[in-house]
């Protein structure tokens, strides 16, 4: 029989696919007990093949009813009903990917891993922006590591941290040699933002190294801590100056060594405007701070401020030791004001600045509050809270059935932008912070209709304390698929120590956007408006 020519190309494919088909290795996990397993576990060296099936896929845009398949580490497809072909019985450990009446169809091996989300929400994995593990105070270090405190994130659906470097006896890449070696443990991709502490030659030719060579996009520069790490308005305004040249991102924190946060703040955004230069103002917790952000965003300029908050307030401040921390917490009120301004975008990013400490390492300030080390918990906890507060709590999902899902839905497009902004801020968006082919497989699976609760007897942090103890919500994250492997499923959480990848981040984000026509508008501004002449005297 003659074999038509739309057949023929067919059958060659069919017959490719056969002769170089390969079946993928069986995945291999430590099992997470109270050390999470030890830096000798094994790395299984294939990757999973995994379909999540009929779940509602949210990205920052847009919401959708599909399917996504993952291979290797990478989205492969998002795409409602996508079939699947082969089983154990015919010995088929290959895949082929064509297109019949616009459906798209995988033809995949029995080692595909198929997970039911139907009538749940497929979602980009956490980035939490702004972490402290592993970080060295006075004689000890917080209890958490890059091991513990990455595992526990991935438990709460964080599947991405960025930590701070803090130099070495003033040097930057010092600092970077250390914290890489501290990271050799991490069970999920993190990146670095580098901290400034001093200013002279060197550690401006460091910065170049750091952007240029090691994937450091933003530096951090501290208006508080006096006679420690404080520096003044003068090297505030040199390392703006080089994070503009470098097309890094400036962060501050914005707390006056002598007086008020909402001072800091406004002082930092006025000199980063001056320099014209985009800020990031972490830690935001109060009314007067976030003020100063809102009244600059509906400024004219291409410069933003961008900044985050935390879900506390002073009702647990007097509990023995465990709500120590700077900027402090707030009166109550701030933090709804925070939370509004989230929603409307004058705040972008939801950060935990978790640093933890253990009841012994608190209990050295009983007799002096200030040895109290500075920190709470929150790596876990944050997006189990985000959902809570700014889905379930402030749209009045909890008077609604999942029946009702466009209510839901409006919810959260409100705040979807939340998914990508950090991904999008340090530049490694739609790497991250996206449900895309081509995409990192970094997904959680969001049940909206169970319930989580807070507590240190359940969570996986290496702390005894919780400043979260207690608190319910509605909204479970109940899968979390970290560079394409499953790590958290039926509340039980499988990771292995060293398969985290450090995430270099490329310099001059969107937010550098408009910034030389920003300069160009200053220079022609400086041009005299009369023109001088010599005597002739």
């Amino acid at each position: 029989m003659e074999l038509s020519s739309k057949t023929k190309p067919l059958l060659l494919l069919l017959l490719l696919l056969f002769t170089f088909s390969s079946v993928s290795e069986s995945n291999q996990f430590c099992d997470a007990g109270i050390e999470y397993g030890e830096p000798g576990c094994g790395i299984s060296s294939s990757s999973s093949k995994i379909l999540i099936k009929g779940g509602t896929v949210v990205n920052a845009h847009k919401e959708e009813v599909a399917d996504v398949y993952v291979e290797d580490g990478i989205i492969i497809a998002v795409k409602p009903n996508i079939k699947i072909y082969g089983t154990s019985d015919d010995n088929i450990g290959w895949r082929i990917l064509f297109k019949v009446e616009a459906e798209c169809y995988y033809r995949v091996g029995d080692d595909v891993t198929v997970l039911d989300a139907t009538g749940k929400f497929v979602m980009p994995g956490g980035i939490d922006p702004h972490t402290h593990l592993a970080v060295g105070l006075r004689d000890f270090e917080s209890i958490d590591d890059f091991f513990s405190g990455q595992a526990a994130a991935l438990a709460g659906g964080t599947t991405m941290h960025i930590d701070f470097v803090f130099p070495v006896h003033g040097s930057l890449t010092a600092g970077f040699e250390a914290y890489k070696k501290k990271a050799k443990k991490s069970c999920m991709d993190y990146g670095f933002h580098m901290t400034i502490t001093k200013w002279d030659e060197v550690v401006s030719k460091e910065m170049e190294i750091m952007v240029k060579e090691k994937g450091i996009n933003s530096f951090k520069f501290f208006m508080a801590y006096k006679g420690a790490v404080m520096i003044n308005d003068e090297i505030l305004l040199e390392g703006l100056k080089k994070c503009k040249s470098l097309g890094a991102l400036a962060m501050v924190h914005a707390e006056n060594g002598d007086a008020l946060e909402g001072e800091a703040t406004s002082r930092a955004i006025r000199l980063a405007g001056f320099v014209n230069t985009p800020l990031y103002v972490v830690h935001v917790m109060s009314i007067d701070a976030m003020e100063e952000i809102a009244t600059a965003r509906k400024q004219e300029g291409y410069w933003r401020a961008n900044s985050f908050w935390l879900a506390l307030d002073e009702s647990g401040l007097w509990d023995p030791d465990l709500f120590v921390m700077s900027p402090p917490i707030r009166a109550s009120g701030h933090d709804k004001a925070l939370q509004a301004a989230l929603s409307t975008g004058i705040l972008q990013l939801v950060g935990t600045d978790h640093a933890t400490y253990n009841s012994t390492q608190k209990a050295l300030g009983i007799d002096d509050f200030r040895k109290i080390p500075n920190g709470v918990n929150g790596i876990e906890e944050r997006m189990h809270l985000v959902w809570d507060i700014m889905v379930v709590s402030c749209n009045g999902f909890l008077a609604h059935s999942f029946k009702n899902i466009q209510l839901e839905l409006e919810a959260i497009l409100e705040i979807a932008p939340f998914l990508r902004f950090a991904a999008r801020i340090f530049n490694i968006y739609p790497r991250k912070g996206a449900i895309f082919p081509g995409s990192d497989a970094d997904i959680i699976i969001l049940n909206p209709n169970s319930s989580f609760e807070i507590t240190a007897k359940s969570h996986h942090s290496r702390s005894d304390t919780n400043v979260y103890e207690g608190r319910r919500g509605k909204g479970k994250v109940e899968v979390t698929i970290a560079g394409g492997r499953i790590v958290w499923e039926n509340d039980e959480l499988k990771v292995v120590p060293g398969s985290g990848k450090y995430v270099e981040m490329p310099p001059f984000s969107y937010l550098f956007n408009g910034i030389d026509k920003g300069d160009a508008k200053y220079l022609s501004s400086l041009q005299a408006p009369v023109k001088r002449f010599k005597s002739t005297d």
